[in-house]
């Protein structure tokens, strides 16, 4: 008899319990289930943007390879518009900077460059776009705008290219031992050979009106000889 009274007592508090929490527990199991069709909901939603923007760099590409500047205006404007935290639309400013080039638009490469910079991308397309920007501002006789842009950046993985533009832009300036320097420091690794073109760099440093002599020296390792 206590055992049938205390599992008549037990099932009387379960149902007590139900009673009183049960919209609790369905609103839990509501807002789970929910948060899980929304999430899938996130994934679909993301994913698709991800296949526009893709099809619609696609496009971009083709309209700049053709030369078809006002259609490429027109799809680099979207993809910035309607897909702005995706890849691609990073992209379009460098592919639209390579466009304008081509067609003597040299100043309007500079704007989409730097917007590039001041977008949230990854380090290797800031890169990619701060050594591009540093070149054409060299093009438009900008030597000190390129000093201005790469002496201060702590990118090891550019760091090469870099100092082989600041160089130049040494150079351009008449400031023949800081070009020394940077050219000497581009030639520091032998590695760079993979990223630069060392003997190219070499003649550069020979053509200087004021060659330092120590630091050409010094940047000469194993592909040859600077006298």
């Amino acid at each position: 008899m206590d055992d049938l009274q205390s599992e008549k007592e037990q099932i009387e508090e379960i149902r007590a319990w139900w009673s009183e929490y049960y919209l609790v527990i369905i609103a839990g199991i509501a807002v789970a289930v929910g948060g899980m069709l929304g999430f899938n909901y996130y994934k679909d939603a993301k994913l698709a943007a991800q296949v526009a923007a893709s099809e619609l760099f696609e496009t971009l590409a083709e309209h700049v390879g053709n030369g078809d500047l006002d259609a490429a205006e027109a799809v680099a404007s979207e993809l910035v518009t309607e897909f702005p935290s995706t890849p691609y639309a990073a992209n379009s400013r460098l592919a639209m900077a390579r466009l304008y080039m081509d067609q003597n638009r040299d100043q309007d490469a500079v704007d989409m460059l730097e917007e590039l910079l001041g977008m949230s991308s990854g380090e290797d397309l800031q890169g990619v776009a701060r050594l591009r920007l540093a070149r054409v501002l060299l093009y438009q006789e900008k030597a000190q705008e390129v000093v201005d842009l790469l002496s201060t950046v702590d990118e090891p993985e550019f760091a090469e290219l870099y100092d082989e533009v600041l160089g130049d832009a040494h150079a351009a300036l008449g400031d023949y031992a800081s070009a020394a320097e940077a050219y000497g420091r581009a030639m520091a690794d032998p590695a760079s050979s993979t990223v630069i073109d060392r003997a190219l760099i070499q003649m550069k440093l020979v053509d200087l009106p004021e060659v330092v002599a120590t630091v050409a020296e010094d940047a000469v390792t194993e592909d040859g000889v600077t006298e």
